[in-house]
């Protein structure tokens, strides 16, 4: 094997040195027959002459070009794509002329230089090797130049613009996004707008800035472990916790002298804890130090994985949308880039996780059924029937037959001691509309393949609790009414919440489409900024940063 892997790295070696002899013998010719001919003639013989040296470039190194795409297209078929691209141009250079790099070689290079304020790694697009060749004028090294600056724009665009983690062959086509960069007639105007372009990926990239700013003061000092902290006590870490905030900006430079903890510390000690997902008590314990020993690097790769997360999703969230952070169990409805209402929410549960996903709400049922799912009618319905015959009818949950003769059954006639699972399954149980059902007064239905979509409950005292994941996947929302407030403001039918209320109250459904359906974005962001600025790092209800982080940083 190693010697195999000699020969070819001499064979390829051989085959540089002969591509260079003949790039520059073609080179010398020219160079002489120049001297006699007209400038025109001249610059293009010489444009000739990088054209050869590209034509051999593409077709002999496929396997020096920089590390492929992530979900990897293989070398070979980097060579195809490679060689489509530059057949759109007779395989004439793109970005540099004899002369040396144009102008927009030089835009693309600045934009591959500083793609670390979008969060990724200019090493990823070989800027360390286009710099070396950027005063080059030898049409061989010219010609490596401007491949290098073709593969390394496609790779970022894709990477901007969909994401590091998505899948290049079913999202991404190489030669479209090069014809579309050649059009277009302002180019540093189309690679600015590449990325998401809304307020929630733009405050990460703000709060990378600022949090790397920090970082080139030094890493902060851990905070050692100790006795829990109470409002009141002297203790020696306390200076160290007051300078942690001061360096997050989480602490108002009136109380940055204090030597014990002083209830005018308190204010800041509760939004700390918010900002990290910890139950806000005022106490500074374990899992607060914790949260204030987390090291400055782990939190910048935290703001990167979830600009990653916004790359992944559609850029575009529309002018009016709702927008479902599980993480931090909250729902906010946006018009025009501001929040016009807020509210806690309930998700599921680790073993019954939202899916992430984008949808549109198509109709509001108010006053709804609830047709059970068969997975909670066999899981959870069926064994409280065997304790319980009369367990549907106290709960207003009616039984059907199914298939060609189905009906209502009389659920308090079966001897549910012997129905199994899978005689459970072909009933159908559904709920009567309500104060006892389970999907409260109002459901907003969605169109998705998970059967997710947002309800009301019963079940109000949920929402004071701290975390709130422990639904079956569906989402609770804790202001049912004024989410079909905001939902309907807009239809030519005009309604109120009186009016809504008015309909709630009468015990009659009425299922009210849109005729232009409402964009709802479910999503898992363990940071993100608030209205007034605050940089919140999260909690990670389902454990899915460490999976991200080991894709993206584990080089």
């Amino acid at each position: 094997m190693r010697r195999s892997n000699q020969t070819n790295q001499k064979s390829c070696k051989t085959t540089q040195i002969k591509i260079l002899a003949k790039a520059w013998i073609l080179f010398v010719v020219v160079t002489v027959a120049g001297l006699s001919s007209p400038p025109a003639s001249y610059a293009e013989m010489r444009m000739n002459v990088l054209t050869g040296a590209i034509k051999e470039y593409v077709e002999s190194h496929p396997l020096s070009l920089p590390a492929s795409f992530k979900h990897q297209l293989s070398s070979n078929h980097q060579g195809l794509w490679l060689a489509d691209i530059y057949h759109l141009t007779g395989l004439r250079p793109l970005w540099v002329t004899p002369e040396g790099p144009g102008k927009k070689a030089a835009i693309i290079f600045l934009y591959l230089s500083k793609s670390n304020i979008e969060g990724l790694d200019p090493d990823d697009y070989g800027v360390t090797r286009i710099s070396d060749l950027w005063r080059a004028r030898h049409p061989q090294l010219l010609a490596e130049l401007d491949i290098l600056l073709t593969f390394n724009l496609i790779q970022y665009i894709h990477d901007v613009s969909f994401g590091r983690l998505s899948d290049v062959n079913k999202a991404f086509d190489p030669v479209a996004s090069i014809e579309q960069t050649l059009s277009v007639p302002d180019l540093a105007g189309y690679l600015a707008g590449l990325p998401p372009s809304h307020r929630h990926y733009t405050e990460l990239k703000t709060a990378l800035k600022i949090y790397r700013a920090i970082e080139k003061d030094g890493e902060w000092p851990r905070i050692p472990a100790g006795k829990t902290i109470r409002p009141g006590d002297l203790d020696d870490r306390v200076p160290a916790i007051i300078h942690r905030l001061a360096r997050s900006c989480d602490l108002d430079s009136k109380v940055s002298d204090l030597t014990h903890y002083d209830r005018s510390l308190i204010p800041f000690i509760l939004q700390f804890q918010t900002m990290y997902g910890l139950e806000p008590d005022g106490v500074i314990g374990k899992k607060m130090l914790a949260a204030m020993n987390i090291p400055l690097s782990r939190l910048i790769q935290q703001i990167i994985v979830n600009m990653e997360r916004w790359r992944l999703r559609q850029h575009d969230l529309g002018k009016k949308y709702i927008l479902v952070n599980i993480p931090n169990f909250n729902l906010s409805a946006f018009d025009k880039e501001h929040i016009v209402l807020d509210m806690p929410v309930i998700v599921g549960g680790f073993k019954y996780q939202t899916p992430v996903f984008s949808d549109h709400i198509r109709y509001i049922d108010l006053n709804p059924y609830w047709n059970i799912p068969k997975s909670i009618a066999v899981n959870e319905e069926l064994p409280k029937l065997k304790k319980n015959p009369y367990y549907l009818v106290n709960k207003r949950i009616r039984l059907f037959s199914t298939g060609d003769n189905a009906g209502e059954l009389d659920s308090t006639s079966i001897d549910w001691a012997g129905v199994s699972q899978a005689r459970m399954a072909q009933y159908r149980l559904r709920q009567d509309p309500g104060p006892w059902n389970s999907l409260g007064k109002i459901k907003f239905v969605l169109s998705n393949p998970y059967a997710v979509y947002m309800h009301d409950t019963p079940q109000k005292g949920l929402f004071s609790r701290f975390r709130r994941d422990f639904s079956h996947g569906c989402i609770r929302v804790s202001n049912p009414s004024g989410l079909a407030a905001f939902v309907l403001k807009d239809l030519p039918e005009k309604w109120s919440l009186e009016k809504i209320d008015d309909i709630i109250k009468s015990g009659n459904r009425r299922v009210i489409t849109l005729p232009i359906p409402l964009p709802v974005h479910i999503t898992y962001q363990t940071v993100w900024v608030d209205k007034k600025g605050n940089i919140y790092f999260n909690r990670d209800v389902y454990g899915r940063d460490e999976v991200l982080m080991k894709a993206l940083f584990n080089k």
